[in-house]
């Protein structure tokens, strides 16, 4: 496999991650620096995982991952997705600003990667150099998530309130692809 290949896989698996770093930096508004970085390192550490776990594991669990990476996704995404609606329409009565926790982070970045796994499986099935591969996915990530970051900023400031409403209902579309 060519390294132009891996960075264009590595770009592919970063686009869950790249719209939920947009969806999130609009909601939560008030997030440090180190929390605003702490995004692209998760996501970009996660898909970078992901790989060497399938690739290793994959023989044992490539079924039920396939199966069901999909439906996993939605119901991950669709349920911080239906959160983050609720708590914008609530919103407006109340003014108190959402907080990115720990918490939530790995969850979406675990969610965001699970097709990474996937990847990793196909990796060991043609026999690609996952030491190579898995680095680079992890660092394109990282770099897009990077750039959704200071999106989803810019776009949080222009829609205030509404962002949450946007972010949550594009969780549930990333969720709802992960069907397909």
């Amino acid at each position: 496999m060519s390294l132009y290949e891996i960075i264009l896989i590595g770009i592919a698996l970063s686009m869950d991650a790249f719209a939920v770093c947009i969806a999130s930096s609009m909601v939560y508004t008030n997030m440090t620096f180190s929390q605003k970085l702490s995004m692209p390192i998760a996501f970009g550490l996660f898909q970078g995982i992901m790989p060497v776990l399938g690739y290793y594991l994959g023989s044992l669990f490539a079924s039920i991952i396939e199966k069901w990476s999909g439906p996993i996704s939605l119901v991950i995404l669709g349920v911080i997705g239906i959160n983050m609606i609720r708590e914008g329409f609530s919103k407006e009565e109340s003014k108190e600003t959402k907080t990115l926790t720990f918490k939530i982070l790995i969850i979406q970045a675990i969610a965001t990667s699970i097709d990474a796994f996937a990847v990793g499986v196909s990796f060991a099935a043609s026999g690609a150099n996952i030491w190579l591969s898995a680095p680079i996915i992890a660092v394109t990530t990282f770099i897009l998530s990077l750039i959704a970051v200071f999106i989803g900023v810019k776009a949080g400031e222009k829609l205030g309130q509404k962002a949450e409403i946007l972010g949550g209902i594009i969780l549930i579309i990333i969720g709802i692809k992960a069907l397909f």
